[in-house]
């Protein structure tokens, strides 16, 4: 599981993702899908960047915040620590594995969009062994912020 992260002028969304994945290795490419009932939606289709982070297990604070809440009616980003990262795109503090990349296509798939990904950023690389990671069965009970 992801939180993808955008930026548009002054605003600035963030959601929980499961449909993302590597879909190129030379040029390096990554492709994100963003439900079209998602706030992160709207503020991405006109940004230029977006950041994608990593969960591990122990991240479940943050995918609940991200994906239980909408930003309709919560700043989440008043509830997480972040920093303003490449080209203003947020980059949430405490979650060490993530990249920034510039939007490169975005291609319609029915109610999810999925933004191309150029990576041109990156948090320095992880030392010793991987922790178990957050995924989509650690989270089947979670309420999410927008229905599918």
């Amino acid at each position: 599981m992801y939180v993808v992260t955008a930026a548009s002028g002054a605003r600035r969304a963030g959601c929980l993702v499961g449909f993302a994945s590597q879909c190129s290795i030379d040029p390096p490419r990554f492709v994100v899908w963003l439900s079209t009932a998602n706030r992160t939606y709207r503020v991405a289709r006109t940004a230029d960047h977006l950041t994608v982070h990593l969960l591990r297990r122990s991240d479940r604070a943050t995918a609940e915040l991200f994906g239980g809440e909408t930003g309709d009616d919560v700043d989440k980003f008043a509830e997480a620590g972040w920093h303003t990262g490449e080209a203003g795109s947020p980059v949430l503090d405490g979650l060490p594995t993530w990249f920034t990349g510039r939007i490169e296509a975005r291609i319609e798939g029915g109610d999810h969009v999925g933004f191309l990904l150029a990576p041109v950023a990156e948090a320095p690389p992880p030392t010793g062994p991987p922790p178990p990671l957050l995924r989509y069965q650690d989270l089947r009970d979670l309420d999410p912020g927008h229905p599918a």
